[in-house]
């Protein structure tokens, strides 16, 4: 059973990074979106890297982690999408009557959007080291960095597979994904926390797990090896995707037993 499963999950995760590069125009705005903030925060914002608390650091180390996931949040949601497209031309219907595994069904699309968002990752890092870009903690650092993108991507791909699976609507799902850029926001996207003025953004960053993921991948850029900031960001992700899958895995028993 354990084998079919996999073999399963395989062959439609294949089919689902197929039907992405039949249409490249699925991926391509939204890459082009995130390599458009990087270049736009780095030419306007860079400035602020001489203020005393950024203890001389790069600022374009600093704002990457951004575009990273935003670009998670854009290239994941992809999974949501490739769902609600099965339902609509009824290929999820003709799934159900095969003995593919359940949980592949879900997998598939979840696991082909992780891995074109590691595309994605590894082209804005090019682009980043191609404005300057420096690493303090080396080849290292990079791979840390492309692990908390893809775990962010594998939560964010659970939600955006669940609410599909929910709502069976590409609008709907579509909006479902608008909830998580505020939290790009609401987060230390342009200053550290120490600069942050307004009380209630103090607050909101503090809560926000988009704030730990940041945090931990400027540790990797900028600081170097210190554990529990790294670790910060891990078990975010780890919370996160504890809930999104779960939410996934649910929607999917429904969504199964609904035919």
């Amino acid at each position: 059973m354990g084998n079919n499963v996999w073999k399963d999950t395989w062959l439609i995760t294949v089919r689902n990074i197929k039907t992405t590069l039949r249409n490249p125009f699925s991926f391509i705005p939204n890459l082009m979106i995130s390599a458009f903030f990087l270049l736009v925060y780095e030419g306007g914002l860079s400035g602020i890297s001489q203020l005393p608390t950024f203890e001389g650091a790069n600022y374009l180390a600093f704002i990457l982690p951004v575009s990273i996931v935003s670009a998670a949040i854009g290239g994941a949601g992809g999974a949501g999408q490739g769902i609600v497209k099965d339902i609509e031309n009824g290929f999820f219907s003709r799934l159900l009557l095969t003995p593919a595994s359940r949980l592949a069904i879900v997998l598939g699309p979840i696991i082909a959007g992780m891995l074109q968002l590691f595309i994605q990752t590894l082209l804005i890092i090019g682009i980043g080291f191609l404005l300057g870009l420096e690493v303090k903690t080396g080849f290292g650092g990079i791979l840390f960095v492309l692990l908390i993108a893809i775990g962010w991507g594998l939560a964010f791909a659970g939600y955006s597979a669940g609410v599909a699976l929910r709502t069976k609507n590409a609008q709907a799902a579509q909006a479902g994904t608008f909830i998580f850029f505020p939290l790009i926001f609401l987060s230390t996207t342009f200053v550290p926390y120490e600069l942050i003025e307004a009380q209630w953004l103090k607050v909101a960053a503090t809560i926000n797990p988009t704030t730990y993921i940041f945090e931990s991948m400027r540790t990797a850029l900028i600081d170097g090896w210190i554990f529990w900031d790294l670790m910060q960001g891990v078990i975010a992700i780890v919370i996160a995707c504890a809930i999104t899958i779960t939410f996934a895995a649910v929607s999917a028993k429904k969504a199964v037993s609904r035919g």
